[in-house]
């Protein structure tokens, strides 16, 4: 009796002391993000949208987030960004990705007037239920003098289906501004092709895992072929995601 006892207590001691250095570990990590910010550790990258066919050229951006940690040097967002929507701080470096990216396609587009980018800007799911979205994507369109129509905002496949009726609605805020709505990672996760009949999405990009296997996996293959043909059947646009070889362009 005295063992089970002894051993139960222990156990318990051993469960909250566990605890309680996963909360510091997680109140440290969000301190850090915070400071992060401040000291402006976290920079944007930019990935190219190349249109094909008889003249490719680059007709859009996407914003990537890299956090230059002290410690750790540069982070990519499979790092970071998970702790960050577990802790609401995806919001804040959500909104600073938006903002920055935003002004520097409006600096970009004075230097090329003719072909002007788009800009592509991840929208988490924290965001997009955050009742103040809508208002705080019109302000920074505002404040940067971004034509909307150039801005895409790219929201997971999982995150829409999640609650279609609430994501329909968000999604029909969003659009009355005049930005475009893409569905990123399509093809994973949930996967339903009706989805992109229901929701109102412009885009659809296509993942990677599929573009990366196309050359050697028939089947892969045949679901971006499938993918792209419905896509278009519906009037949206495809973009694939992760083209890095000849053979998948």
């Amino acid at each position: 009796l005295f063992v089970l006892i002894g051993t139960t207590i222990t156990l318990l001691i051993e469960r909250s002391s566990g605890s309680v250095k996963d909360e510091l570990a997680a109140l440290e990590l969000e301190n850090a993000m915070h400071d992060g910010l401040e000291q402006r550790q976290f920079t944007v990258h930019y990935q190219p949208v190349v249109v094909v066919g008889a003249d490719p050229h680059i007709v859009g951006l996407e914003a990537l987030v890299r956090w230059e940690h002290p410690g750790h040097g540069l982070l990519s967002p499979a790092a970071f960004v998970p702790d960050a929507e577990a802790n609401d701080m995806i919001v804040p470096i959500g909104a600073f990705v938006l903002e920055t990216a935003c002004r520097q396609v409006v600096e970009w587009n004075d230097e090329r007037p003719d072909r002007p980018l788009t800009m592509a800007v991840n929208l988490s799911s924290r965001q997009l239920a955050r009742p103040d979205v809508t208002e705080v994507i019109a302000r920074v369109l505002r404040e940067t003098g971004l034509d909307p129509s150039l801005l895409h905002l790219e929201v997971t496949e999982s995150a829409l289906v999640e609650d279609v009726a609430e994501s329909t609605a968000r999604l029909l805020e969003l659009k009355a501004l005049g930005v475009r709505i893409a569905v990123d990672d399509f093809g994973t996760g949930y996967s339903s092709l009706s989805y992109l009949r229901q929701l109102p999405v412009d885009v659809v990009k296509v993942d990677q895992e599929f573009v990366a296997g196309m050359a050697g996996d028939t089947e892969a293959a045949t679901i971006v072929g499938a993918i792209v043909s419905l896509a278009h059947d519906l009037g949206k646009t495809t973009i694939a995601e992760g083209v890095e070889a000849a053979d998948q362009l």
